[in-house]
């Protein structure tokens, strides 16, 4: 992970974008042309020029596999743009098995600072899912904060937890009508 801009935000380098539907809605990718810099829900159209690249392709490989309950294992090459204190939270993050959950507080006590912090630097992680912030929770499981919204995170646990995947026609992440997935939208 690199530090190149304000915390979450894409690097100025990132350029390359590319819409893909998932079960859950469009999310956005973004590439710096090498890397994933930027993976989010989102509705509106992204600045940069459209285009097919291998790191769009291996996402949606990995989107794929997620999406159909199983623990894609290996990520696509990632290029976190953050603080030092948002990249090492983003790491420990990452260490949370699929499946599993683990406190704010735990977090906090790990990294010998606040659950409040970890929560602000867990809601500026730049790419939802593979930096898995929604396995973050509130004290006693409470699904607390969550920047694709509480009724996302809750699928994606329990897309994780029962293992039957989350589908909207077959058994593979699809399109709305007349869009491609991992295709310039």
């Amino acid at each position: 992970m690199k530090r190149t801009g304000r915390g979450g935000a894409a690097p100025e380098t990132a350029r390359y974008r590319q819409r893909i539907e998932t079960p859950l809605g469009a999310v956005t990718l973004v590439s710096d042309g090498e890397a994933l810099c930027r993976l989010t829900f989102d509705a509106a159209e992204p600045a940069g020029e459209t285009a097919g690249l291998p790191v769009f392709d291996e996402t949606r490989r990995w989107l794929q596999t997620y999406f159909s309950g199983r623990d894609p294992i290996t990520a696509p090459k990632l290029s976190l743009s953050g603080t030092p204190f948002q990249q090492r939270v983003w790491r420990e993050i990452q260490r949370i098995p699929f499946g599993k959950t683990e406190s704010y507080a735990a977090l906090a006590a790990r990294l010998g600072t606040s659950a409040r912090a970890i929560g602000r630097a867990a809601g500026q992680n730049p790419v939802l899912l593979i930096v898995p912030c929604h396995r973050v929770v509130g004290k006693n499981g409470a699904l607390t904060g969550y920047a694709g919204g509480q009724e996302r995170k809750r699928a994606l646990l329990a897309n994780e937890r029962g293992g039957a995947g989350i589908r909207m026609h077959g058994s593979e992440c699809i399109n709305k009508p007349g869009a491609n997935m991992g295709q310039p939208v």
